[in-house]
């Protein structure tokens, strides 16, 4: 089948490269000239695992290109789908649709054949029925169905979820849609992945709620872990205590320093407003979201009294940048709350992130950037782990130890146990774990 992508951010371009690895030609457009030109020379403008051979392999079999111009994607194509980025707007927390609605125009004004028009991007209740009545104001005798169909790819294995998905959701109510789309997933078909056809407004409402029940489920184990630091319990038996109840799962029980990343914040804010437009508030969302944004300020005083109650005219060192590992993202990652608020306490902050600090450097300002995990630690009062990436797994801790000032380690990601750390001479510090203490300390 043809497949025309709108938009090659994280969304459009790991599906892209994934639709054409199943066998469909695909075009990729996007406005960004640079980007188009980066691609087409074979450069990835985002880090993801497997996607640079992905892309490669696929535009050497030439099922997969790239250009600026929608006019050259559109003709022959089966589908189209917009997959444009939906930014919290400023002032209201309600999802920027102005990118999905100008691709709505610009498809109506290029639309031949019948054509399945399908908004990938993270969307609000609604916008489906928008973008089929802006197509049909543009071209009013235009052959074409609008399907919802939310992407769920978790950064850092995004192939793998695009390849091998707990579920596909696809939003119409037009049976020659779902003909197309069951063709454009078939290979899916093929390994018996559940395919769940539901209404638009059904399709576009599963996205939201599931991300904003993944995000209430890491904000309730951060709260457990408050809770387990005042009463000497440790929050990751209790993880693993309710973890293992099937009605509750394992999985997003991690306690750490809040979420962040391109889903969550906006999604679960965009959740919220949406709610409340419609007469119908979320509370337990509301409260997802404000204690979340308190977590980074927590985290902050924890660091804080981790060094005897001041970083003032301590160098802190920082492993970790990006909001979780295996991505170079860092939008709403708890560093950029939490550093900053290091810097104007008094503290030198020296970072390390193996992928995301080309991005830092733009978002971060009074940070100082080392070349490795241990020029970070050289010389540093102390050590904080703010993501948890495989190269801070397995620290030399005897290296460690004699490049800090003072064997002070502070663990927001839980990496390390405290009687361990503590047998190898360090004051450790977790979330919602005991610290350990140094013998002699």
């Amino acid at each position: 089948m043809r497949v025309a992508m709108i938009g090659t951010g994280y969304v459009g371009l790991v599906s892209g490269a994934c639709f054409s690895d199943f066998g469909h030609n695909v075009v990729c457009v996007d406005k960004d000239v640079s980007k188009i030109d980066a691609l087409k020379a074979g450069r990835i403008p985002i880090y993801e695992p497997g996607l640079d051979v992905l892309v490669k392999d696929n535009v050497a079999a030439g099922r997969l290109s790239f250009t600026t111009k929608l006019e050259e994607a559109m003709p022959g194509a089966d589908a189209v789908f917009i997959a444009v980025g939906t930014p919290s707007r400023r002032g209201d927390g309600f999802a920027d649709l102005s990118y999905v609605y100008a691709a709505a125009e610009e498809i109506a004004g290029l639309m031949g054949k019948y054509t399945v028009v399908v908004t990938k991007s993270t969307v609000p209740v609604g916008t489906g029925r928008k973008v089929a009545e802006i197509i049909n104001n543009v071209r009013p005798n235009a052959e074409f169905d609008v399907c919802s169909n939310p992407e769920f790819l978790r950064e850092g294995s995004a192939i793998e979820d695009f390849k091998r998905p707990d579920r596909v959701v696809v939003g119409t109510e037009s049976d020659k849609a779902r003909t197309i789309m069951r063709e454009l997933y078939r290979p899916l078909y093929l390994i018996e992945t559940p395919i769940v056809f539901t209404s638009i407004e059904t399709a576009e409402l599963i996205k939201y709620a599931a991300n904003a029940f993944l995000a209430t489920k890491i904000t309730f184990i951060n709260e457990m872990a408050n809770l387990c630091e005042k009463v000497n319990a440790d929050v990751q038996d209790v993880a693993r205590g309710i973890g293992l109840d099937g009605r509750i799962g394992r999985k997003f029980l991690n306690a750490g320093p809040g979420y962040g990343g391109s889903c969550f914040p906006k999604d679960t804010l965009a959740l919220v407003r949406t709610a409340e437009s419609f007469g119908a508030p979320s509370r337990i969302v509301e409260a997802v979201v404000a204690v979340n944004d308190d977590r980074k300020k927590q985290m902050a005083e924890k660091i804080k009294d981790a060094f005897g109650g001041s970083v003032a005219g301590k160098t802190v060192a920082v492993l970790g940048l990006t909001f979780k590992p295996n991505t170079d993202d860092m939008r709403d990652a708890p560093s950029l709350g939490i550093l900053p608020a290091l810097v104007e306490a008094g503290a030198k902050v020296r970072a390390f992130d193996p992928e995301g600090m080309n991005e830092a450097k733009h978002l971060l300002q009074g940070i100082e950037f080392a070349a490795d995990e241990y020029a970070a630690m050289t010389g540093a009062d102390g050590v904080v782990i703010l993501t948890e990436w495989n190269e801070f797994r397995a620290l030399d801790l005897d290296r460690v130890r004699k490049l800090l000032k003072q064997p002070l380690m502070i663990d927001l990601r839980n990496i390390y146990k405290p009687a361990e750390m503590a047998a190898s001479g360090f004051d450790y510090f977790s979330i919602g774990r005991p610290a350990a203490k140094r013998a002699g300390a």
